[in-house]
């Protein structure tokens, strides 16, 4: 086990190689949704622009209901779009809509429920407090205030905000752009011919939808043979894709038939490292090649999602300049059985059953089978139990951490 690294120096190598986020480009409110903002957002305007009324009701001086029950006189109407063009004296009142604005000398709206009309003349039984079903002008917010910060991902909410405050367009990160290499001469495209000894590709679709999920460009290249020469041709096909990272599946060990590494550091790759002390996923490899990052994920389902979700999402985050890309992505749960100890250097990653219990609290099942090759017992999870190296033995109802993956658009 010499030379492997913890998760946490993986990660902080990882992360150390995004560098500055990408560059910021600006789009179309209607092209924003899931994008990363690159600069703060101001306000352009003021919300509400002027004081208006939250119920259907009458505008009126709340001093002339002091004295209630009173009477007032009704002199015109205010709508939503549609002020009403004179002023409110003492002794009157305006029939104003929810959203219309208040009329000059009116400082409060008595809703429509607690009068009676007869003709022009409005009766109250109580008084009217100053300010009453108001929204005072800036409620919302005011011109030129700080509303969605840079780093955020932004919601179908988010992008709401920017249209009320009166942009058109917003300046977020580029894409980033990802180019996923399939290795291997046991593999075969979906609907492909298999061979006595070949399986289908499937990793390539789980990293895939996890790019999209973080906002990146999956670029499909395809699947390389083990040889030098188809992985050279794809190595300079991601290099001239102008990628800014490059994922390739399996191979990224030192066996005879793991040709990855050797390939990439031909072409002029500095490797970082390519053992981490996990399981699954300890084949990890991590580099540079020019401007290009490199990850190799391992060829194993498991392996492969388990890394890609740990390494290659943080890594994304950091290049569309989100909020602490690597922050802690677990959540606290309990043990729903016992667990053995993990008496190994290697942190594991547990594929479990979640459920809650009468408390709202995580349950963690774990799968009965965990080889790192199990297609379906993956699909199946709901999330990995986080056990650190040499943890002890733990018994139903232990404090765990787990990662929940729908979280992750797993």
């Amino acid at each position: 086990m010499s030379g492997m690294i913890s998760v946490e120096e993986a990660l902080a190598r990882v992360l150390a190689s995004a560098g500055t986020p990408l560059g910021e480009e600006r789009v179309a409110l209607e092209e924003a949704y899931g994008r990363v903002l690159a600069r703060d957002l101001a306000a352009l305007r003021t919300q509400p622009p002027f004081a208006n009324s939250a119920m259907d009701g009458y505008g009126l001086r709340a001093a002339d209901t002091l004295a209630a029950p009173a009477t007032l006189k009704a002199i015109g109407e205010a709508a939503a779009g549609r002020a009403f063009a004179g002023a409110v004296g003492p002794g009157e009142a305006v029939r104003i809509f929810t959203g219309a604005p208040l009329p000059t000398g009116a400082d409060a709206v008595v809703v429509q429920e607690d009068v009676r009309r007869e003709g022009d003349r409005v009766t109250l039984a109580a008084p009217v407090p100053v300010g009453d079903n108001l929204r005072p002008e800036g409620l919302d917010f005011c011109d030129g205030e700080a509303l969605i910060l840079a780093g955020r991902r932004l919601s179908p909410r988010d992008v709401a905000l920017a249209a009320a405050a009166n942009h058109a367009e917003l300046p977020v990160r580029r894409h980033a752009r990802v180019a996923i290499l399939a290795t291997g001469d046991e593999l075969v495209a979906p609907g492909g011919t298999l061979g006595p000894s070949q399986i289908v590709a499937s990793n390539n679709f789980t990293v895939a939808g996890i790019v999209d999920a973080c906002g990146g460009i999956p670029i499909d290249l395809g699947i390389a043979r083990d040889s030098m020469e188809a992985l050279d041709a794809a190595i300079r096909e991601a290099l001239d894709a102008k990628v800014d990272v490059l994922v390739t599946l399996g191979g990224a060990s030192v066996g005879d038939h793991d040709l990855v590494q050797k390939a990439l550091v031909a072409a002029g790759m500095e490797l970082s490292f390519w053992k981490i002390a996990m399981r699954p996923g300890k084949p990890l490899m991590h580099g540079r090649l020019g401007e290009l990052i490199v990850l190799g994920l391992p060829g194993n389902p498991t392996s492969s999602t388990v890394c890609a979700i740990l390494f290659l999402r943080p890594l994304l985050r950091a290049l569309h300049g989100e909020f602490e890309p690597g922050a802690d992505p677990t959540r606290p749960a309990r043990l729903a059985v016992d667990m053995m100890a993990n008496d190994r250097p290697r942190q594991d990653y547990v594929r479990c059953a979640l459920a809650r219990d009468a408390d709202g609290v995580l349950l963690a099942t774990p799968a009965a089978l965990q080889d790192s090759s199990l297609v379906k017992v993956m699909a199946r999870a709901d999330g990995l139990v986080v056990r650190p190296p040499q943890a002890a033995p733990a018994r139903a109802g232990d404090a765990c951490r787990v990662l929940v993956l729908v979280e992750f658009g797993v």
